[in-house]
């Protein structure tokens, strides 16, 4: 997927639908893509609804771009100027030697976020269950398909040899592509996973999240020249973001679910609640914007494993930490 997918965020290629923003303007606004919309980025929504970056004095614009592609693409291409996205792509991208390169500078999530779930019930769900059945897995060289077949693997299970694996669905597609096509397993996100039980066309077996441990999986980025012109708008963001991760953290899921809920006005606040509660319980919502060095090495390990490392990019090269020590050393942890 490196090969593919940056060789076109490269070339900068104009994105028709969306709005440029003018980064010369010396105002607080913050144009930011997100890779898609998700309750697993729950503290981001958060941070827009309670306000907390009104507090710093910011007016942040979100837009959902549906794939690492084209959230890359948009940031590269100064149709954005922060991106939330798997930080796996600042590699790709940097592999690729391009004159302003990304840079991770504050973590949102720390485990995967997506769960299996099969068409049919699986009472007593084995790894072994999987065998030799029909798999609709995510966009090759994207985190979920790495650390899905990470997880696998652990479980001794090849995911190219010992499954009917399918890989060339598009990322917004794939719900309806498991419910319309012959296939037993899938791997989603939250409320997609849940709503699919609660409808009983799909069954939650297991959480990825959960058997992969700790992992950076999804950070705010912006472009080295973003940061260095605008310092100050860096830390009135971070310092937003570590506001709603330490709201969440104390916070009851329902009363959660009901802040985020204009962002998925057709999942109950049930549902939203639920999701909310297999986040939490797997601490899938980083306690703080600092992204931690065993993380990346971990991210390297997972890329290396699959095939997806293009080099061995040293953690300082890409991680700007400065802005997250500075809020949580004032704010305090």
């Amino acid at each position: 997927m490196k090969k593919y997918i940056f060789a076109l965020v490269i070339c900068v290629i104009p994105l028709l639908l969306f709005v440029g923003c003018n980064t010369t303007e010396e105002d607080t606004n913050i144009q930011l893509a997100e890779v898609t919309r998700s309750v697993f980025y729950t503290p981001q929504y958060v941070a827009l609804e309670k306000g907390f970056f009104e507090e710093e004095g910011l007016d942040v614009e979100l837009q959902t771009t549906w794939g690492g592609d084209k959230t890359m693409t948009a940031l590269l291409s100064d149709h954005a100027d922060i991106a939330l996205v798997g930080a796996e792509t600042s590699i790709y991208v940097y592999a690729q030697n391009p004159k302003d390169y990304a840079i991770n500078f504050a973590q949102l999530t720390q485990t995967d976020g997506t769960f299996l779930v099969a068409k049919d019930e699986h009472p007593s769900f084995e790894w072994d269950d999987v065998l030799d059945q029909s798999f609709l897995g995510q966009r090759e060289g994207g985190m979920p398909q790495m650390v899905g077949e990470y997880v696998l693997k652990q479980h001794d299970i090849d995911p190219h040899g010992d499954l009917d694996l399918s890989q060339n669905i598009d990322f917004a597609n794939i719900p309806g592509a498991f419910l319309s096509g012959d296939y037993e397993f899938v791997q989603l996100f939250e409320p997609t996973a849940s709503t699919l039980e609660e409808e009983g066309t799909g069954h939650i077996v297991a959480s990825f999240g959960e058997e992969s441990g700790e992992v950076p999986y999804t950070v705010y980025m912006a472009q080295q020249s973003y940061l260095d012109e605008h310092p100050e708008r860096i830390t009135q963001f971070t310092r937003a973001i570590y506001k709603a991760q330490k709201w969440v953290e104390e916070a009851d899921s329902t009363e959660i679910a009901q802040v985020i809920s204009p962002y998925f006005e057709d999942t109950e606040i049930d549902m939203l609640a639920a999701s909310i509660d297999r986040y939490k319980e797997q601490h899938s919502f980083a306690p703080t914007p600092i992204f931690n060095e065993d993380g990346w090495d971990r991210l390297k390990d997972i890329m290396e494993e699959a095939g997806e490392l293009p080099e061995d990019i040293p953690f300082e090269e890409l991680v700007n930490n400065e802005f997250a020590d500075e809020i949580v050393s004032e704010e305090g942890e």
